[in-house]
């Protein structure tokens, strides 16, 4: 496969067996998402051929797509089953047939039975016997409430329309799902959802995806397409890695070893044929060598950003402070008077379901749109820098990468730029391109550089790894991990918030939840949460539960757990504090040891989040929560 000069695939071969579970991956640009057009039959190769079985099907879905006007949700939802619609009416007349016809030991009468049996147990097989109960289960899984059933579908946006796109693929159950970046549009929980689906699933499954967890979870098999060649591991993504890095490993130890065998051999050869009575052996010698299978290694694209926040200034300990915020958009509500304090050095992290406000409150906190009602007050001495969700696409498509850049850049940085773009996979002529030919990714390399150019102290990440490649998203979470100022990222991405914040607010009902913890602890907690309104509506549906009585030693033990657990907690904010007059010294940075002092500063914070959970548990216990 070509395009223009450039080979994207030579000469692949591939086979799909009926339940593979397959992760396609690579870098952007490699060919992925032409692979997969290539196997729907959208596009066809320059050579070679696509064999598919004769009754097999196909379900494509691809990241441009758009639906038809003017049908409800579960209307839309509900065309997944037109053709067991077509299968009712063929069973209707088979069953009118059979109950007319009297020549029962006919060759055709026995062909009808046949034929009604094995179309009944399709029927019964894709959920024809329930459809409306499995449209409407799909639909909750991907995040759709029942009140959105019977809205257009043109009241939605694209993210949102992807989902009924993608709950009408699952419904169809085709033989070969081929899903091209399906976490893209989804929220955390409707991510967990779909994986749980995915991993029952009967058919085969070929997914590209830039979320690691969201491949280990899904997938047995990868794919990876690399220089246009294709390499294959029987494993999950994460094992892949490993497994990748060992076959490299290998491969160069016996590449090695074979030149040093070539190199003596070649040695042996030169000595020989000095000598009259062995050169009948130097040749003999040197056809063995020319019939060697030489050892090639395997090119690999190992380019990738380099990134690094400049130094923050330091703010004042107070750095947003909102109260009381409503945001309404006619009437419907988004935020209602939410109260949020953002101290310094904080990092959190913004999830819950789309349309639940996380952006919403972002572009609030930096001044992009007003509350209804409520107010955001920013702490001394902020210097902000935010990444927007759509902060790539909203660059000037008409002006070069240079341009774009200098128009974000302070005077002192002019002469630096193209080093800048160059960490940012941007070398030689790429610099004088326009915005407008550059793909998601390559804009999204872009965006993050024109951040980079000025020193800040809060930094909002608003879905900042959409359209990035798994290397890419690697080494932003690396920066970010290392950025010393205040955070606050919004994302659905759980292998990327994994370890990367120590709060987590969740956006529900309007409301903000908080935890103490990243991501996974709040999903674990979560999932408590869930079962503990299971128990709770049991429990209210038997008869009102009782308050355990605590004995005198269970409550003296509490008691002395709390008061503990608070004395620890002073201490370690008073260290805390300590460590935080000590860093905003500029000394301190010149410190021989500060690498070693900034690992008991993170050490102490994670004792004091780990102190907080201690009092909590003893404090609930010792109200009989």
């Amino acid at each position: 496969m070509k395009y223009g000069d450039r080979v994207l695939f030579d000469y692949l071969n591939l086979t799909i067996k009926p339940k593979d579970k397959i992760g396609l991956v690579g870098r952007n640009g490699a060919g992925k998402s032409t692979l997969l057009k290539i196997i729907a039959g959208e596009q066809s190769p320059d050579s070679g051929k696509v064999n598919v079985p004769g009754s097999a099907t196909i379900g494509y879905l691809h990241q441009e797509m758009s639906l038809p006007k003017g049908r409800t949700v579960k209307e839309e939802t509900l065309r997944a089953f037109d053709h067991i619609h077509e299968m009712e009416r063929r069973l209707e007349y088979l069953h009118g047939e059979i109950d007319t016809r009297t020549d029962y030991e006919s060759d055709d009468y026995t062909r009808l039975l046949n034929e009604f049996t094995d179309l009944n147990d399709r029927f019964v097989m894709v959920g024809g016997a329930n459809m409306e109960g499995e449209t409407e289960r799909v639909l909750k899984g991907l995040g759709f409430k029942q009140r959105d059933f019977d809205r257009l579908t043109d009241e939605f946006s694209g993210g949102w329309q992807m989902r009924i796109e993608l709950a009408k693929m699952l419904l169809q159950k085709p033989d070969y799902l081929l899903l091209d970046e399906p976490t893209n549009h989804l929220d955390i929980e409707s991510i967990i959802w779909l994986e749980s689906f995915l991993k029952d699933y009967p058919g085969a499954v070929i997914t590209i995806s830039h979320d690691k967890q969201f491949l280990d979870n899904t997938t047995s098999r990868t794919i990876e397409i690399e220089l246009g060649k294709i390499f294959e591991y029987k494993a999950s993504y994460s094992k892949y890695v490993e497994l990748r890095k060992e076959r490299r490993e290998k491969q160069m130890a016996s590449f090695d070893n074979q030149q040093r065998v070539i190199a003596q051999k070649e040695r042996t050869i030169s000595r020989f044929m000095a000598k009259a009575n062995k050169t009948k052996m130097a040749q003999s010698m040197q056809k063995q060598l020319d019939k060697m299978e030489r050892i090639e290694i395997d090119n690999a694209d190992t380019a990738s950003m380099k990134l690094r926040f400049p130094e923050p200034p330091r703010s004042g300990q107070i750095v947003l402070d909102g109260q009381g915020v409503v945001k309404k958009y006619g009437d419907l509500m988004v935020l209602d008077g939410v109260d949020l304090r953002i101290e310094r050095g904080e990092r959190v992290a913004f999830v819950g379901q789309n349309g639940q406000g996380k952006t919403t409150l972002a572009k609030i906190l930096v001044g992009d749109i007003p509350p209804t009602a409520g107010e955001v007050v920013k702490g001394h001495n902020i210097h902000l820098g935010y990444y927007a969700q759509n902060q790539a696409a909203e660059l000037d498509g008409k002006i070069t990468l240079l341009e774009t850049m200098e128009l974000h850049s302070p005077p002192e940085k002019r002469t630096q730029l193209r080093k800048i773009l160059g960490n940012f996979m941007f070398s030689g002529e790429d610099v004088d391109k326009k915005v407008s030919v550059l793909s998601g990714g390559e804009r999204a390399r872009l965006a993050l550089a024109c951040l980079m150019l000025r020193p800040v102290n809060l930094l909002i990440l608003d879905e900042p790894t959409n359209h990035m490649d798994i290397i890419s998203k690697e080494v932003l979470k690396e920066a970010v991990m290392n950025y010393t100022g205040t955070l606050i990222v919004v994302s659905h991405d759980r292998e990327f918030l994994g370890g990367l914040t120590e709060k987590t607010i969740e956006f529900r009902d309007h409301q903000l939840n908080t935890y103490l913890g990243d991501v996974n602890f709040f999903l674990e907690k979560r999932a408590l949460d869930n079962m503990r309104e299971v128990e709770l509506r049991n429990v209210q549906k038997a008869a009102p539960a009782k308050k355990k009585e605590l004995s005198y030693e269970e409550r003296k033990k509490l008691t002395r757990a709390v008061s503990n657990a608070e004395k620890k907690i002073d201490r370690l904010e008073k260290e805390i504090e300590a460590y935080d007059l000590r860093m905003a010294d500029p000394a301190f940075y010149e410190d021989p040891n500060m690498d070693s002092e900034m690992e008991k500063y993170k050490s102490l914070k994670k004792s004091l989040d780990e102190a907080m959970e201690e009092w909590e548990a003893a404090h609930e216990a010792l109200e009989g929560v």
